[in-house]
C-alpha cells in the first residue's frame, strides 16, 4: 500500500510521521507532495519520505491521498487531479469546510472519506472525526481509521454534518483550552506568581484534572461536586462562573465554530 499526502504543511505533516510508523505500510516511504521548493528541500532530508513536487510523478502510484491544502486551492488541485486518478484510489480530505460532494465532483473519485483532526495530534493525543462516502467499504474504512489513530483517536460519525459540528468541539476545541489555560496565568500571575511558577500551577493543574476524568467513569460536573465544598473556595469560583454565564458562553463559542465552519463549506 502506498500513501501519498499532499500539503506538507503542519497537519499534512503530521500525518504523514505518524502514518510512516504504521505497520500497515511494511517499511513502504510516505509520500509527499509540496510546491515549496524550501520544503521540497527539508522533506529530501527526511529519509522515510518520497518527495515530490508534480501531481503526475505520484498521484499514479498512489492508493490512498490525503489532501491537506487550504480550502481555497481545493478546485484546482482536483481538477488537475482528475486525469491521473482512478476508481480503486481513496481521497482523505482535512481540509475545513470542502464537502464530500465537491470532492468527488471536482476529483471524480468515488471513495473519499473527509476528516476534521485537531492540533494534538502533533503529540500523538489527536482527536479526528471523519466522515465516508458509500462507496468506501468497511475493509477500507478499517484501513484508514488506523492510519488515522497514528495520530491519536479517531472516531467514524454516521452523517457529515457530524464533521462540522466537531470543528466547533475537537477541532477548535484545543484553543478553548489554551484560553482558559492563560487566563489562569493571568490571574496568578497577578496574584503575584512568577511566569515560571504560573505556568506550572496551570498545566500541572490541567494534566491533573484530565488523568483523573480519563482514569473514571465520572462525569465533569460530577468531579466538581467532589472539588466544592458549600462555601468553600471552589464553590466560591464555580458560583463567580455560574453569576457571568460561563457556561452558556462556552457553549455559544462552539455554535460559533460550527457555524462558520458551515458556511465554509457553502463558500467552498
Amino acid at each position: 500500500m502506498k500513501v501519498l499526502v499532499i500539503g506538507a504543511g503542519n497537519m499534512g505533516l503530521t500525518y504523514a510521521e505518524g502514518m510512516s510508523k504504521s505497520k500497515l505500510l511494511k517499511n513502504k516511504n510516505i509520500m509527499v507532495l509540496d510546491k515549496s521548493d524550501k520544503k521540497l528541500e527539508e522533506l529530501h532530508q527526511i529519509s522515510h519520505f518520497d518527495a515530490y513536487k508534480e501531481l503526475e510523478d505520484c498521484v499514479p502510484q498512489a492508493d490512498i491521498i490525503f489532501v491537506a491544502v487550504k480550502p481555497h486551492h481545493a478546485e484546482e488541485l482536483f481538477k488537475n487531479m482528475q486525469p491521473m486518478v482512478t476508481a480503486d484510489q481513496i481521497i482523505v480530505s482535512i481540509m475545513a469546510g470542502v464537502t464530500l460532494e465537491t470532492i468527488m465532483g471536482f476529483s471524480g473519485v468515488k471513495k473519499v472519506i473527509r476528516a476534521m483532526p485537531n492540533l494534538p495530534a502533533k503529540v500523538g493525543l489527536g482527536l479526528t472525526s471523519y466522515v465516508a462516502s458509500s462507496e468506501v467499504s468497511r475493509i477500507e474504512i478499517s484501513t484508514i481509521e488506523s492510519l488515522l489513530n497514528t495520530t491519536g483517536k479517531s472516531i467514524l460519525v454516521s452523517k457529515e454534518s457530524f464533521i462540522d459540528a466537531s470543528t466547533g468541539i475537537s477541532g477548535s476545541g484545543p484553543a478553548y483550552v489554551f484560553y482558559f489555560m492563560q487566563s489562569m496565568m493571568d490571574a496568578a500571575l497577578q496574584m503575584g506568581f512568577s511566569k515560571k511558577d504560573s505556568t506550572v500551577l496551570v498545566s500541572q493543574t490541567f494534566t491533573g484534572a484530565i488523568e483523573l476524568f480519563n482514569q473514571s467513569d465520572i462525569s465533569p460536573k460530577s468531579w466538581m461536586e467532589k472539588v466544592a465544598s458549600k462555601g468553600g473556595t471552589t464553590q466560591a469560583a464555580l458560583d463567580s462562573m455560574d453569576d457571568n454565564n460561563v457556561n452558556k458562553l462556552i457553549k455559544e463559542a462552539a455554535f460559533a465554530a460550527f457555524s462558520r465552519a458551515v458556511e465554509l463549506g457553502k463558500e467552498n
